[in-house]
């Protein structure tokens, strides 16, 4: 396939510096961004609840929102339109995985140690697995305590009635139940408990813990896959390209990541994936630059080297089109059909495409020009004749 006909001669490298100077001032907004306003983290590495629900009528992210609000027991909900308009299908978001919150638990202790006269060291309240413990001197009734913790505002799934410890006295377990039956209940005010307008097709839980060891090992993912290829390149390659390759991959990276920091999109375990393929993806790139410039550099001997990254990146020029073009045609129906997290990995897979082709010229070859530059000279100072050229 022919897309340029006559061969292109472009200078690339020389708008190196304006290049540089344009990707480090974004690269270091972005890295600000982060530091002081943070992603948008999803459940994923949030920890909380995401149900989602699909209504037989007509109806707006807005108005489920209220809906949900309506009750004054839920707040900060998010609520996202998947699919298209005709399937009325929404998100529902929120922190939180039970129903227990430190000032419902505070209630209910305050609830059962007047059921059964209980010292207040007796009743554990762990808001982590949303569970109260209770030890009694004397039996209690299961159906008692549901009915007393259920009366503080915290819905109760199931009490457990664990039996007799060795010390003669008795516990008990009071499960607390999960925020999705306290949407399902906000969403049912006004409805008939037979026939309710919406249907919950999907409940997922992320506790906090949880979460966070996600958020841990989905960076630590990221970081071991860039020093395993930064290890590639180094065997590779010579030590004037291997640095240029890490900073074009890490500028990527930086890219990426502002994407999801100014888009607001949700930053889970689908960000982490769009960044590992990006960083897959800049060091192919590169790698065949790099190839083409090392050939280059035998081939045209006593030329300049920024000379023959010029020439290399012009040879390269239809590979890249097409390689960059055919991927970013792949993307196309994933942001067309696409909703929630997977049309915003297609949009960061689109912005990865363009910053990876990009730094690939802007980043990696200025690098090696410059690796090159200061070994001319250090050669220069100690007599010894380094040519710019192998």
């Amino acid at each position: 396939m022919q897309i340029l006909k006559n061969k292109t001669n472009i200078d690339f490298i020389g708008k190196r510096k304006p290049a540089l100077f344009i990707s480090t001032a974004i690269n270091l907004i972005i890295l600000v961004g982060i530091a002081v306003v943070g992603f948008n983290f999803g459940v994923d590495f949030a920890g909380g609840t995401v149900v989602e629900v699909q209504f037989n009528h007509s109806v707006s992210a807005s108005d489920v929102r209220q809906r949900v609000e309506s009750t004054g027991q839920l707040h900060d909900v998010s609520v996202q339109s998947i699919g298209s308009a005709s399937e009325n299908s929404f998100l529902v978001r929120l922190g939180g995985v039970t129903q227990l919150t430190e000032e419902g638990g505070a209630k209910a202790s305050q609830a059962l140690q007047a059921l059964g006269q209980l010292d207040p060291k007796a009743i554990r309240v762990d808001l982590a697995n949303g569970i109260i413990n209770v030890r009694s001197k004397q039996p209690l009734d299961t159906a008692q305590i549901e009915k007393t913790v259920e009366g503080t505002g915290t819905g109760v799934e199931e009490v457990r009635d664990i039996g007799q410890a060795q010390s003669g006295d008795y516990d008990y377990q009071v499960v607390a139940s999960g925020m999705a039956d306290r949407i399902r209940g906000a969403l049912m005010q006004g409805q008939g408990a037979d026939k309710p307008d919406f249907e919950m097709r999907r409940t997922e839980y992320v506790g906090p813990q949880v979460g966070k060891q996600l958020r841990n090992r989905g960076i630590q993912a990221l970081l071991f896959s860039m020093v395993a290829i930064l290890i590639y390149v180094a065997f590779r390659f010579d030590f004037k390209f291997g640095p240029g390759a890490l900073l074009a991959m890490l500028h990527d990276v930086i890219m990426v990541a502002g994407f999801y920091l100014f888009s607001r999109a949700e930053f889970g375990l689908t960000a982490i994936a769009a960044l590992l393929t990006i960083v897959g993806y800049s060091v192919n790139d590169t790698i065949v630059i790099y190839d083409r410039i090392r050939e280059d550099m035998g081939k045209y001997k006593g030329k300049p080297l920024p000379e023959v990254i010029n020439i290399a990146v012009n040879d390269t020029l239809v590979r890249t089109i097409l390689t960059s073009g055919t991927t970013a045609l792949s993307l196309v129906g994933l942001l067309i059909f696409g909703v929630g997290e997977i049309r915003d990995f297609a949009w960061a897979m689109l912005v990865g495409i363009i910053v990876g082709t990009y730094s690939s010229v802007y980043i990696a070859s200025p690098v090696t020009i410059w690796l090159d530059e200061r070994e001319h000279a250090r050669g220069k100072k100690t007599g010894v004749n380094q040519p710019t050229t192998a």
